[in-house]
């Protein structure tokens, strides 16, 4: 089974990132992904739902309260 456009996407940006480092070495290179997939993640989906949190959370499979803690932690209003 192939990659799905998605994944296919996220490599193609890695790719470029290490392209960009020039041989440096990364720094904290799960933390920097997630966090930025994750912020555009919950940006995404909140804007999808015309800002209902209920329904964000429960699109995302999560509860309310993450995604309030979530929200807050990436400034998201």
């Amino acid at each position: 089974m192939g990659a799905s456009p998605l994944q296919e996407q996220v490599e193609k940006e890695l790719h470029q990132y290490f392209s960009i480092l020039n041989g440096q070495k990364p720094c904290a290179l799960h933390d920097l992904v997630m966090g930025q997939v994750e912020e555009a993640l919950f940006r995404v989906v909140l804007d999808y739902c015309d800002g209902n949190q209920s329904k964000t959370a429960e699109y995302l499979g999560i509860n309310r309260g993450t995604l309030r803690k979530k929200l807050a932690q990436y400034n998201i209003s």
